[in-house]
Order: C-alpha cells, then structure tokens, then sequence
C-alpha cells in the first residue's frame, strides 16, 4: 500500500513540476505582458491634429471622417 501511494505521489510530482508547473508560468507572462502592452484608463493618448501638427489629447480631439482635429476651427466646422 506504502509502494502505491509512493509512486502516485512521485507521479503527481513528475506532472507538476515538468508539465503544469511551466504552462502556468507561460500564462502568468503572457498575461503581464499584455497589460504592459494595454493603455490604462487614467492614461491618455496623444494624436496629431491633420491640419495644424499640434498633438492633443485622444479625449479632447474632435474627431471628423475617422480624422484627428485640435480645434472646431482646424477641422472646419462651426
């Protein structure tokens, strides 16, 4: 009885130590390497003004045809 529980434990061990044990770590990294790669919410993202070069706030850009704008004057409405 002594045997078997032995050699299930040295099995379990084998399997997790040799198997499980590495593709967790691969999740684990994976994981934060895509949260390095993600903008985080109190992040902003500065774009180029197509008209003018001026860079501004993703937030505070006036967006017109999928184009960036600083102002309502540069992207030309009123």
């Amino acid at each position: 009885m002594l045997k078997i529980l032995l050699t299930i434990a040295v099995i379990a061990g084998i399997y997790f130590f040799l198997i499980k044990k590495p593709q967790v770590a691969k999740k684990r990294q994976e994981r934060a390497e895509d949260e390095k790669r993600k903008p985080k919410d109190d992040e902003d993202i500065m774009v180029e003004c197509e008209k003018c070069g001026t860079f501004v706030s993703s937030k505070e850009a006036i967006i017109v045809d999928g184009k960036y704008y600083c102002s309502k004057s540069c992207a030309g409405i009123r």
